[in-house]
This record gives structure tokens, sequence and C-alpha cells, in this order.
């Protein structure tokens, strides 16, 4: 079964900041084995315009649960949650089986 990795990343204390390294964290995300699609987004500010707690979402898609999970255990995943980790921003990451609606 289809299986994400959804990275909830929290709003960050300098968005700005966070902002600039983003490119290299989704770019090391991309390097993870067998990953088949990668969705990054941006989450809305509150209709005042003040922000949420949550930042952005990145999802990591593969064809299996067995492929998720092993592809976590690599270097690039390595690279992956210590450069995001080094940020200094709080995120929480999930794996979903992914259900069509």
């Amino acid at each position: 079964m289809p299986t994400k990795i959804t990275v909830i990343i929290d709003t960050p204390a300098d968005a700005a900041a966070f902002e600039k390294d983003y490119s290299d964290i989704a770019e090391l995300a991309g390097k993870l084995p067998e990953l088949r699609r990668a969705e990054s987004a941006k989450v809305w500010p509150h209709e005042d315009g003040t922000p949420t707690p949550k930042h952005r979402t990145l999802d990591l898609y593969f064809d299996s649960y067995d492929d998720a999970s092993a592809a976590v255990t690599t270097p690039a995943a390595g690279a992956f949650f210590q450069r995001l980790g080094g940020t200094g921003t709080p995120f929480t990451a999930l794996f979903s089986d992914v259900v069509a609606a």
C-alpha cells in the first residue's frame, strides 16, 4: 500500500531565515531512496494575518511502508533530518497509508 511521510514543521522564530534554509532541506528530502514524489506546502496565516502554530508541511510518497521505513534509516535521511533539526524549529513526522478519497 502506498505510504507517505508527512513532516509538519512548526512556525520558526525567524521565518525569513528558515525560508532561506528550506530549499536545501527540501533538496535533501528529494534524495531519499525509493521516494516517488514530494509535495511541499506553506501554511496560510490566520485570517487576521497572525501566524499559525505550523509553518510548512512536506509530504514524501513511497510505494510501501517498507520502502518508507528503509528510507529513513539511510545516510540521506540522516542528512535531511539533521539539516531540518539544525534550524532549531520543532517538527513532527508521521507515517500514513495513502487512501484515495
